[in-house]
Parts: structure tokens; sequence; C-alpha cells
């Protein structure tokens, strides 16, 4: 049976927020932003390994006490130049333990409120699927094309348009060739996408499992993690 590999870039130095230190080491909720990620998708028993892909310099990740993570967690420091680069590099450390039909299962460090249920629910859609597919909403706003002059060009019609999240799945054979012959890609779905064929799967998301991009996410984003820990409690 194929294993699902959950690969979480983390090389990034995130600054649009301004931070002192990359966006996924900053405090949110009493961890580090990418604690969340790691620990969820660890909980999940169907995924084989989680790998944290790190820069070749990072110098926050052993500041850290990553003891309470259980052991398919592991760090490499093999982040690239762009996400694309980084999968593909953290795609040949693994070379000697991933089989070309297994599962590589890409999700943003700076998405920290998925939750185990929707991952679940996301396999469930997925694992069986020829192509493999991502989380996405309906996009609700309508749509405006600017001028330079920032007055409205056009009014864009919102029919079948998704906003893209993470996670996003695909066979490991198909998500390298497809990010060897798009390393510009912004995300595996977009690369897939290109190679003749191929159409991933639209898995509907959650509008919680948001991605912290500007200062006023991180509010948001900690309000959401430090409710559900009170619901735990």
């Amino acid at each position: 049976m194929p294993k699902i590999f959950a690969l979480v870039p983390a090389a990034g130095q995130g600054t649009r927020i301004g931070d002192a230190v990359p966006k996924q080491y900053i405090p949110l909720a009493g961890k580090p932003m990418m604690f969340h990620a790691l620990e969820t998708l660890a909980s999940v028993s169907r995924i084989h390994a989680v790998i944290a892909i790190l820069a070749p310099l990072d110098r926050h990740w052993g500041e850290y006490d990553w003891s309470e993570f259980p052991e398919k967690i592991e760090a490499v420091f093999s982040g690239g130049k762009n996400r694309a680069e980084s999968v593909t590099n953290a795609l040949a450390h693994l070379d000697a333990r991933i089989a070309k039909d297994d599962w590589v299962l890409v999700h943003d460090a700076a998405r920290p409120c998925i939750t185990k249920s929707l991952l679940e629910q996301f396999l469930d859609e997925v694992e069986n699927d020829p192509v493999g597919g991502l989380l996405a909403m309906p996009l609700a706003d309508t749509l405006k094309r600017a001028e330079e002059t920032l007055r409205v060009a056009e009014t864009i019609p919102r029919d079948g348009l998704w906003r893209a999240q993470t996670p996003q799945m695909f066979r490991c054979g198909l998500l390298r060739r497809s990010l060897a012959q798009r390393p510009e890609s912004t995300d595996e779905s977009s690369a897939v996408e290109q190679m003749l064929g191929n159409a991933p799967k639209l898995v509907q998301g959650d509008n919680t499992n948001l991605k912290v991009t500007f200062a006023e996410d991180l509010e948001l984003a900690e309000m959401i993690l430090l409710r559900r820990q009170m619901v735990e409690a």
C-alpha cells in the first residue's frame, strides 16, 4: 500500500510580516508557528513521515525544544530558493525511502490552523484519486481587475473560481516530473496541471485554514488556536 509522506516547506523569511525571525518561527499560541501544522500532520496515523524543509543555514530550529514530537517528524536542511526547489530537494533527500507511487502531501508551514478532521476528510477524498488533489475554497468575493491608475478595468465572473489552500497531494513520480518541467510553479497543483491530462481534484477546505501572510493574520490565527485549546482542555 502506498505510503503518505508530508512535506512542510519552511525555508522562507516571511518578510511581509516584518518580524525579526522568519515567519514560521513567530510565536503563536505559545509555540513557533510551524509547530502547529507539524503536530497536526503527525497526529494522522495514515501519514508515514512528516518532513520540515528548512533553509540550509537555518539557525532557529535548534533553539526550540521539539522533543514532544513523535519520531516520525524530522527536519531536513535542504530548502531551495523557492517552494518548488525546496520540495524537489526534499524528494531527492527521501529518494532511498520513497517509491514513485507513494503520496507526497505538501502543506504550508504558515497554515497553522489545519485540523486533524479536515486532513482525514481530505485523505478520504484524494487517497484513491488517479491524479491527486488539493484543498480549496469557492470564491465568495467579486473580483475586479485594476488598471495601473487603480481604477477598475474589468469585473471578472467568479463562477467556477476557487482559492487554493494546502495540503496538496500527488504521487511522488508525477510530482517529480511536474516540478522538473515547471520549476517556477508557485504550488504543486499548478505544476501538475501543466502535465497533459492531469486535472487535480478540488476538495472543499475551511476558512479557518488560513495562510498567515500579513501581521493582522497572526491575531486571527492565534484566536482560532487558543479557542480550540480551550475546547479541548
